[in-house]
């Protein structure tokens, strides 16, 4: 569905993804993992077309949208979760949900779909009229996710969606993408600096590290992989154990091999 062929990004002179390809198939579940300014945001931002890609190409369900604006992403159905959730906190929990089809114009859709939110959130039905900025941090991700969905995506950018929740709200929220994948058939792209949290319901994943993938493969083998351990689990590396290292890798996306990017 969604394809990042070598693309590049850069900021002024800076090199912000370097010839990067990724993939995410109809129906998947994919994790983008990498540390502070590893390029997570950047490679978020340039699926959604909210920066200009220099070199390569970013298709979707078989169409090439390098060029396309980000409103016509989101009618293609592409739909992001932004990082800290960022609902609007002086509108209702309704009105929220609303701005989310703002690409929309079938009436009679917006409201059957307003409908189906509020039976798959009934937190966000009883608290439909109130303002979002009252809301619980748990309360605002699933307002966060809920808004997305408004947009009858068939992907779902996710960007650090546990960021800034207690312990027992995160695993609320895995549930949720979990629940929002098999249930409404939703492919999502889980940008996340936590490792064994998004590789735990994730079948594919990527790891960022200055601006390039420098590791991809299937969730479990990822969690098995030596320097996933040691630079996102805390799990040291013993001798022999990293023959396949390609520099290594530290947490902040800078390779560990000479602390240099």
């Amino acid at each position: 569905m969604l394809e990042l062929e070598d693309v590049n990004v850069y900021y002024g002179p800076f090199h912000a993804l370097r010839g990067n390809t990724l993939t995410v198939a109809d129906g998947e579940i994919v994790s983008l993992l990498g540390g502070n300014a590893s390029g997570k945001s950047t490679t978020m931002k340039s699926i959604l077309g909210l920066v200009k890609v220099r070199s390569g190409s970013v298709r979707f369900a078989g169409r090439d949208v390098t060029h396309d604006s980000t409103s016509h992403r989101v009618r293609a159905g592409i739909a992001s979760v932004p990082e800290a959730r960022r609902v609007f906190p002086q509108m209702t929990v309704d009105e929220n949900l609303i701005a989310g089809a703002y690409t929309r114009r079938d009436r009679a859709g917006i409201a059957e779909d307003l409908e189906r939110m509020r039976a798959h959130f009934p937190r966000l039905a009883e608290r439909r009229r109130q303002e979002a900025g009252t809301l619980s941090g748990g309360e605002q991700q699933m307002l966060a996710f809920a808004r997305a969905l408004m947009s009858r995506p068939r992907l779902v950018c996710m960007d650090e969606p546990t960021m800034g929740l207690a312990p027992r709200l995160v695993e609320q929220v895995l549930e949720e993408i979990v629940r929002i994948n098999t249930e409404l058939g939703v492919a999502v792209l889980l940008v996340e600096q936590q490792a064994e949290l998004a590789l735990s319901i994730a079948s594919r994943g990527y790891v960022l590290a200055t601006g390039e993938i420098v590791l991809e493969g299937a969730a479990r083998d990822l969690l098995d992989n030596p320097q996933i351990q040691e630079a996102y689990l805390g799990r040291a590396v013993r001798p022999g154990e990293d023959g396949n290292r390609r520099g290594g890798l530290r947490p902040d996306g800078v390779h560990a091999e000479n602390g240099q990017a």
